[in-house]
């Protein structure tokens, strides 16, 4: 049931082997719920990562024009 199962999403959504059975090994025994709040943490981070990247070079620029005088 799940080899026919796997078999027919795949050729539904046009992905090939790796792909589904990454997808499988990453989500395969979580509940919707689970998935949603996974993807809304991983935006946090993403926008939290790009926050301390763009204030860690605010942070050099400043003290390079603090050398600067």
């Amino acid at each position: 049931m799940k080899l026919v199962f796997s078999l027919k999403f795949r050729d539904k959504y046009g992905i090939g082997n790796s792909t589904f059975y990454k997808w499988r090994d990453k989500y395969g025994g979580m509940e919707t719920s689970d998935i949603k709040r996974l993807k809304e943490l991983e935006a946090e981070n993403h926008k939290l990562k790009q926050m301390f990247a763009e204030l860690s070079l605010k942070s050099l620029l400043q003290e390079e024009i603090i050398k600067k005088f």
